[in-house]
């Protein structure tokens, strides 16, 4: 590990930059797990929102609870390190997820 700060990317904004240089290690861990989380969450919502401009419906697996809607996906989802299946559908401009299973992981 270097004694010198990281340099940061090109892409992150001067006053994002000056923001973050200001906070504690502790408060940065924060943001850094939000920013993944965040990420996370607008890459899924750009996927359901192309799949809903192909209007793609995928057949209805046999385990699809009735109060899922058919052009629900299944989304693996990370919780304290454990991996579990959750339906996913957008619902208006609110994307809705539902239990379904954790992962095997001998998948």
């Amino acid at each position: 590990m270097s004694y010198s700060p990281p340099s940061p990317p090109q892409e992150i904004p001067d006053d994002v930059v000056e923001m973050l240089n200001k906070q504690s290690p502790e408060v940065l861990k924060h943001i850094a797990q939000y920013g993944e989380e965040l990420a996370e969450h607008r890459e899924r919502e750009a996927r359901l929102a192309e799949q809903d401009e192909e209007e793609q419906i995928e057949d209805r697996p046999g385990d699809h609870p009735d109060d899922v809607p058919s052009k629900a996906t299944i989304t693996i989802k990370k919780i304290n390190d454990n991996r579990y299946y959750y339906w996913q559908w957008r619902d208006g401009d609110r994307i809705r997820s539902k239990y379904k299973r954790p992962v095997n992981p001998d998948e």
